[in-house]
């Protein structure tokens, strides 16, 4: 097989054939089909001491199945760092029973670098470059050799990292879910200069001198902080995964994953950089979809920044130092996500960073720590907001994973706080004295924007456009990217202007200091069904309004 993705053609036969006969895939290839009985909820069927990567029913392509015994599948692997088998099972995904298992198959070279994954470093000018590999730093030196395009390439040399089912904090990331997930590099490019075209390639440089290499890439560097282009960011939650030959998978509950992911390749050359603020790939503990994500995303993240959030399902565990303690993160509790990508913290288990893009200051919260006055993290967000420049930098944005602000999902509605409870208490606060323009969440799976808002009071009554001064902050839900969609409220609040239940993205476009598009696109056809304009001049930011400016008198 080819080097990173390829279609293999399945077929099989059998006796005794029943409707609810399964095939799984499975790598390694060497599997143990006994039974492992589940260690909580988190864990799914089939109950298997080796789970499948992905299953699909016998009879899936194959109507006459029940009746001949005879089918065949089409089915799509990834490059996963081993081989591969196919095991026929009877009886269900509840009490499956092996009736045969495959020959081997194996790509070309498994341990091959591959799914690279760009992110914005620490400062503006330093793009980083992640990738997965079977390579461990005895065996292979990775690099990236890059340059301007079409100019002299250098290399620059990559750190690695990786970890081990210790690392798991429970089931079943830490049992059944539990692979290998390989080696994880990142190599800092730095000093780029704005708006610039670079080439880059993924490098192993063996021991005895010579090189494995991944195909040539290509991105185009930030622009200066406060430059003034046309900047484009596409933002969005809970996307997850799926599968392209429509197979299953454990947690699979993203029907709008593909949908999303190709209207973004679709129009990448209109995209600058990409954040998915929370739920990344719903792994929940079966590592291996981390894989498959990262191969999902990459004609997108090899090409532009694609900065993460984190949500609870990359990070709630019990007894973890995990705001709420619940199991969502399947027992992952932050690893995958702190090592599958990289992202400009100072501490990745503390998942809150700022970063800067062009005209563009993003605040990133992480709701799974706390985020009230006085912690750590409320420090941070405060610093983030009031060191922008607003003159270079008017369009501030907030973005996480819960809902700090407002949403009228069923869930919040029925305990009575629309938002995250103790959500948006201290931040409020801070959004306007600060005049957070947009603040945006996921976590819930549908879209929601509301008036300009403070204190539950809507503070400007315009909806397709904004002039002047908002007195407030707009907030919005866009956490149906892929997940399955949730229910509003059949309440009707004053502050929620449009509402959407389907799976979609918002896209920000500043074509200057002074104007600034928001779109809401559906995923199934990339149309825009929802925007609206801001256009203000730098006076209008200084401007105090309610609780934006300290109180003053003559004598002071």
């Amino acid at each position: 097989m080819g080097q990173n993705k390829e279609w293999v053609s399945l077929e099989y036969s059998v006796s005794n054939p029943s409707a609810d006969d399964w095939i799984g895939v499975f790598s390694p290839g060497n599997i143990s089909a006994s039974s492992c009985s589940p260690e909580n909820p988190r864990t799914f069927p089939p109950f298997l001491c080796t789970s499948p990567i992905k299953y699909q029913y016998a009879s899936y392509s194959n109507p006459h199945y029940k009746d001949t015994g005879k089918g065949s599948l089409k089915l799509q692997l990834i490059n996963q760092r081993s081989d591969f088998s196919f095991a026929l099972f009877s009886g269900g995904l509840f009490s499956p029973k092996l009736v045969a298992v495959s020959n081997i198959v194996a790509f070309a070279n498994p341990n091959a670098p591959v799914y690279p994954r760009l992110a914005q470093g620490k400062t503006w000018n330093e793009m980083t470059v992640t990738w997965t590999s079977g390579y461990g730093i005895n065996e292979a030196e990775p690099f990236v050799e890059w340059g301007p395009k079409g100019g002299q390439q250098g290399h620059s040399p990559a750190g690695t990292l990786t970890f081990d089912r210790s690392s798991m904090c429970g089931a079943p990331a830490r049992t059944v879910g539990w692979r290998d997930p390989g080696f994880i590099h990142t190599s800092f490019l730095k000093e780029l200069w704005p708006n610039t075209m670079y080439t880059y390639k993924l490098g192993h440089r063996f021991l005895n001198g010579t090189y494995m290499w991944n195909q040539m890439h290509q991105f185009k560097s930030s622009p200066y902080p406060g430059q003034n282009s046309v900047q484009r960011v596409v933002i969005f939650g809970d996307m997850g995964k799926d599968e392209a030959d429509g197979s299953n998978e454990y947690n699979q509950f993203q029907p709008g994953a593909l949908n999303t992911t190709n209207q973004l390749i679709n129009d990448l050359e209109n995209i600058d950089i990409v954040f998915h603020i929370g739920d990344i790939c719903y792994a929940n503990g079966y590592i291996s979809q981390w894989d498959q994500f990262t191969s999902q995303i990459e004609p997108i993240a090899s090409t532009i920044p694609y900065m993460l959030a984190s949500g609870n399902h990359e990070r709630d565990w019990p007894g973890t130092g995990s705001f709420y303690g619940n199991m969502d993160s399947g027992g992952e509790c932050g690893v995958l996500v702190q090592n599958m990508f990289y992202v400009p913290t100072v501490n990745r288990d503390k998942f809150w960073y700022s970063t800067d893009y062009g005209m563009f200051r993003f605040c990133i919260a992480d709701t799974e720590h706390d985020w009230r006055q006085g912690t750590e993290q409320y420090n941070f967000i405060e610093q983030c907001l009031a060191s922008v420049d607003r003159q270079k930098q008017p369009w501030l944005i907030f973005l996480a994973h819960r809902v700090l602000g407002y949403s009228s999902d069923a869930s919040y509605a029925d305990e009575g706080s629309f938002a995250e409870p103790m959500g948006r208490e201290s931040l409020q606060i801070l959004w306007q004295k600060y005049k957070v323009d947009i603040a945006i969440f996921g976590h819930v799976h549908n879209y929601e924007r509301t008036c300009p808002i403070y204190q539950n009071i809507c503070t400007n009554n315009e909806k397709p456009f904004y002039k002047g001064a908002l007195n407030g902050t707009i907030h919005v839900a866009a956490g149906g990217a892929g997940a399955s969609l949730s229910e509003f409220t059949p309440i009707q609040t004053k502050w929620s202007i449009f509402r959407d239940y389907d799976h979609g993205f918002v896209k920000l476009t500043a074509f200057d200091h002074s104007n600034l598009l928001f779109e809401y696109k559906k995923s199934r056809d990339g149309k825009v069904y929802d925007s609206f304009r801001i256009s203000r001049d730098y006076r209008d930011i200084l401007a105090c309004t309610v609780d934006s400016c300290p109180s003053m008198t003559l004598a002071s």
